[in-house]
């Protein structure tokens, strides 16, 4: 027997599973089908990283013929296919199809190991695409995917957006195997029909014969279709970790040896009936878990439900569009403080790009006329003109939106988290406690039964299921209505939040048909020259003083500086203009009002705007609906609006004034070492501190280009009356999970009562699994819809 093991292993290629032939390739006293294989595995033996074949055996593939790359040395095309390239260093992102197991991804994640100017690697193991970092100057892009076709990992290079058009392709490999599971559950549940009616004892020897066809169709299920499971629990268990995957792969193990010994010895039917509908149903949910997936992404693709607009110039004027809109060849106007969506060369202004966004390196990258400007980066000093030389990508910007630069250092727990590693050890200490209970009885037939019968009812996968159906339906509800949160974990951390901060200017006020009144005296030269300063800056005051200067010509700048929540200064021509707050001003100015934006040019108070901001419509009608919630006001204006508030907002609210956006951050800190889950609502501008620090960050958006990366939401100004239905939802929604949870626990405990006698027919066992799963689907959809209604949301 051991040498038909050793003959069996000899015969495969150590690398890639392929049949050996009869001249085989050997090295360290392992074989492989080709040169190929045998080379990558000296790549990685020379480099330390023969782990590679400790998680999955046989994960290589075989290597192609060597691919033509000499392409790839032309730097035109070289430009199309980075995300991005700045002085020594270089990001591009690759699809590559042999993505397959947790081996790939841990290779792929080393490649560093490989090569130092490999910098890091990034895996998106649904999409199959790896984002790499690396430097130019010592590996080329060529270079480097000749590195990746010498491991097996040739990636598929396209000019056109290929990670986007596979990310929304089905899994073949998922649904060939959900066929399969199909067909054998279909042939196990004809087979059984003798078994179900009890016309067995009729046939004995028939009922011999389809006990053994059960068994061979239940190999295919457990060894193929059920194959990812293993995987993952194994993997789990090797990082000293129970995930939800792990009782799900010793059910079907058990299902699949209790099987094989009733059949084998003929002491019963045994379980396959149960197992291959077990295995479809997990994989059906799986399926359909990618599909929702994928359905999101599609929506947050290529709908407008992204509420980002970006200022275009056309005939000379700017204008406003939607993200979607933007075409090749179009002029875009980023002001300070703004996001480049796509890929665009520079063509006027001075240029200082915040790429922090991409690569998390916060000092500013200098750009000259003619160069391009990567999507991501964010401008720092005066507004530039770009042109756009590539579509804009809205999952490459959610992409960074995820980036884990921008991940908050809270420890967020979700409830699928906190409540698998009890839930898995609750079913491990039930089925191992009855087991030893009938051994002590001197029972094992029964204890056999009771361990079997309790790993089958107790199945964790409908809490597997729920989570995700219930929250991606609750996206889906809140893309529509113009709140688009990032992902479903912060949908959880949305329903936790007991307190509501607010910012006031942009927030609770717009500037749309705001009253602008000028206090002083301004020339038609002196109009051009604020003007020319405040069409740099996207502060809603700027952009509507702007709207009211309505001058047809501008001034280039110098020098300019925007301080957050102070003012705006540069030089235009022989002129220094300031325009701000009184304590941005280089001079004195006595027995002036506080409040409004304080001009001043060579040194010569001009005057003030006054402006006497909208408060948006419903304000107290949406304060009413959050009184139950711990409420204050962070403005950076001075106090003049506190009567005002006071009306709006409960007695009990905090409200401050003159918060810097520094002492905005250190008030959510306080709070939240108080114990409060603290959400934040602000513009984004003045308060990306306080919005990333905050358990769950609004940036609310009003066709600007307010894409704040510390934030977990933007929300469209339009939609702010909105909130209390969104975060009930969000507690809905963990009503759903929690419900759902207590359903499938009353079918375990129903079930875990008969198995833990030992006394639970297949039959029972195999029809509580499915109806459980079937109810929890159903129940999820129609709760989420009606939740939804309820809360006035669709």
């Amino acid at each position: 027997m051991e040498d038909q093991n050793n003959i069996a292993t000899k015969a495969l290629c150590y690398h890639c599973g392929e049949d050996l032939p009869k001249l085989s390739y050997s090295i360290d006293d392992k074989n492989f089908c080709c040169a190929g294989c045998r080379g990558v595995y000296k790549i990685l033996s020379e480099n330390n990283l023969c782990n590679y074949y400790l998680y999955n055996n046989n994960p290589g593939r075989q290597l192609k013929e060597e691919s033509h790359l000499e392409y790839l040395d032309e730097p035109n095309i070289i430009a199309q296919l980075l995300d991005y390239r700045h002085e020594s260093s270089s990001i591009i992102t690759f699809y590559i199809p042999a993505i397959h197991c947790s081996s790939c991804i841990w290779l792929l994640e080393h490649l560093y190991k490989i090569n130092p100017a490999i910098f890091s690697s990034r895996i998106d193991f649904l999409k199959k695409q790896v984002t790499i970092s690396f430097n130019h100057e010592e590996i080329s892009l060529r270079e480097l995917v000749e590195t990746l076709n010498k491991i097996g990992y040739e990636p598929l290079i396209s000019l056109q957006d290929v990670v986007k058009e596979h990310s929304s392709s089905v899994d073949k490999a998922l649904v060939l195997k959900i066929a399969v599971a199909g067909f054998l559950m279909g042939n196990v549940m004809l087979f059984s029909f003798p078994e179900y009616f009890g016309l067995s004892g009729l046939e004995k020897q028939f009922q011999y014969l389809f006990g053994w066809l059960n068994l061979a169709f239940s190999i295919p299920a457990t060894f193929y279709c059920g194959r990812d499971y293993f995987v993952s629990a194994i993997t789990s268990l090797r990082h000293k970790h129970i995930n939800l995957d792990t009782p799900l792969a010793l059910i079907i193990a058990v299902l699949f040896f209790r099987t094989a010994f009733e059949v084998i010895f003929n002491t019963g039917p045994g379980f396959a009936d149960t197992l291959t509908g077990l295995v479809f149903l997990l994989l059906m949910g799986k399926w359909l878990k990618q599909r929702t997936y994928h359905h999101i992404s599609f929506d947050r693709d290529y709908r407008s439900y992204f509420p980002i607009a970006v200022t275009t110039i056309q005939d000379g004027k700017e204008k406003p569009v939607s993200i979607n809109e933007v075409k090749i060849g179009d002029r875009l106007w980023i002001r300070n403080g703004e996001l480049v969506p796509a890929d665009a060369i520079l063509m006027k202004g001075d240029a200082w790009m915040d790429m922090s966004f991409v690569t998390g390196e916060s000092e500013p990258v200098h750009k000259v006329l003619g160069e391009i400007i990567y999507a991501g980066g964010r401008q720092t000093t005066e507004a530039i003109e770009l042109e756009v030389i590539k579509p804009v990508s809205q999952s490459y910007l959610t992409g960074l939106w995820n980036n884990e630069h921008y991940k908050n250092s809270i420890q967020k727990e979700t409830f699928n988290d906190s409540i698998a590693k009890y839930f898995s050890l609750g079913v491990f200490i039930i089925a191992f406690s009855a087991t030893a209970y009938w051994l002590f009885q001197q029972d094992s037939h029964k204890a056999w039964s009771a361990f079997t019968a309790v790993i089958i009812v107790a199945c964790p996968c409908v809490l597997a299921l729920s989570t995700p159906f219930t929250l991606s339906a609750i996206l889906s509800v809140f893309d529509k209505k113009g709140f688009y949160v990032k992902n479903t974990d912060a949908v959880e951390e949305l329903a936790k939040c007991d307190a509501i901060v607010f910012d006031k200017t942009g927030t609770l006020t717009s500037t749309e048909n705001a009253q602008i009144t000028f206090s002083g005296s301004l020339d038609d030269g002196e109009k051009i020259l604020i003007a020319s300063l405040l069409r740099n800056s996207s502060h809603p005051l700027s952009r509507h003083i702007l709207k009211i200067l309505n001058v047809d010509e501008f001034c280039s700048l110098e020098d300019y500086r925007e301080v957050l929540g102070k003012g705006l200064t540069a030089k235009v021509g022989h002129h220094t203009i300031y325009a701000g707050h009184l304590s941005m001003l280089p001079i004195t100015v006595e027995n002036i009002s506080k409040s409004g934006v304080h001009i001043v040019i060579d040194r010569v108070y001009k005057g003030y705007f006054d402006i006497e901001q909208k408060w948006r419509p419903g304000l107290t009608h949406l304060m009413s609906k959050l009184s139950k919630y711990k409420m204050q006001v962070l403005s950076g204006d001075t106090d003049r609006d506190l009567w005002m508030l006071k009306t709006i907002f409960p007695k009990s609210t905090r409200i401050k004034f003159g918060q810097s956006p520094h002492e905005k951050l250190n008030t959510i800190l306080e709070l939240q070492q108080g114990g409060s889950k603290i959400m934040m609502l602000g513009d984004g501008l003045n308060d990306a501190g306080a919005l990333k620090q905050s358990n769950f960050g609004i940036a609310l958006t009003d066709n600007i280009n307010n894409f704040t990366p510390g934030c977990d939401a933007i929300l469209k100004g339009s939609s702010l009356n909105d909130l209390p239905g969104f975060i009930q939802l969000s507690k809905d929604g963990l009503k759903i999970i929690k419900t759902s949870f207590a359903i499938a626990t009353a079918y375990n405990c129903i079930g875990v009562y008969y198995a833990v006698q030992g006394t639970l027919y297949p039959l029972v066992a195999a029809v509580l699994m499915p109806i459980s799963t079937v109810t929890i689907i159903c129940f999820t959809t129609f709760a989420t819809r009606i939740f939804a209604r309820k809360n006035k949301l669709i």
